[in-house]
């Protein structure tokens, strides 16, 4: 299934020449509605044979909507005809078959390949925080 995941992500990369998850939702008609969710960060929904995305308009951290909104896209196209939630701990770690793969999903999208070559002998806090890209999602990225 990972290489399924990367072959997806590459073909949607250079089909619409975009890593922005909201941009390639966009090309592909799939709507993005921003409602108060609570502690959800948002949500997958498939409904009478419409694909949507729930974002918790609640979140102002850039990086994390960014995250969500990738992560439900990896709903979208892996898991279409399944419902399913993101819950906001801002932890990427989740025992769900699903949920991993939306995760990787996201990790993929995000994370140009060169990223780990460009900081040899760099640390994943420090490409953190030199990128700004989450811990977990580099980790999952190069499967460390």
């Amino acid at each position: 299934m990972e290489e399924k995941i990367r072959r997806l992500v590459t073909y949607y990369i250079k089909y619409y020449g975009t890593r922005d998850p909201s941009r390639i939702a966009q090309h592909l008609s799939i709507p993005v509605f921003y409602y108060p969710l609570g502690n959800v960060a948002g949500q997958y929904k498939y409904l009478e044979h419409t694909k949507c995305i729930v974002i918790n308009s609640d979140i102002m951290d850039e990086n994390f909507l960014r995250i969500v909104m990738a992560h439900e896209l990896g709903h979208a196209l892996l898991h279409w005809k399944e419902n399913c939630c993101f819950m906001a701990h801002k932890t990427l770690l989740s025992t769900s078959r699903i949920e991993r793969q939306a995760n990787k999903f996201a990790a993929e999208l995000l994370i140009e390949d060169s990223i780990l070559f460009e900081y040899a002998g760099s640390t994943i806090q420090q490409i953190s925080a030199i990128e700004n890209v989450n811990e977990e999602l580099i980790k999952l990225k190069f499967n460390l």
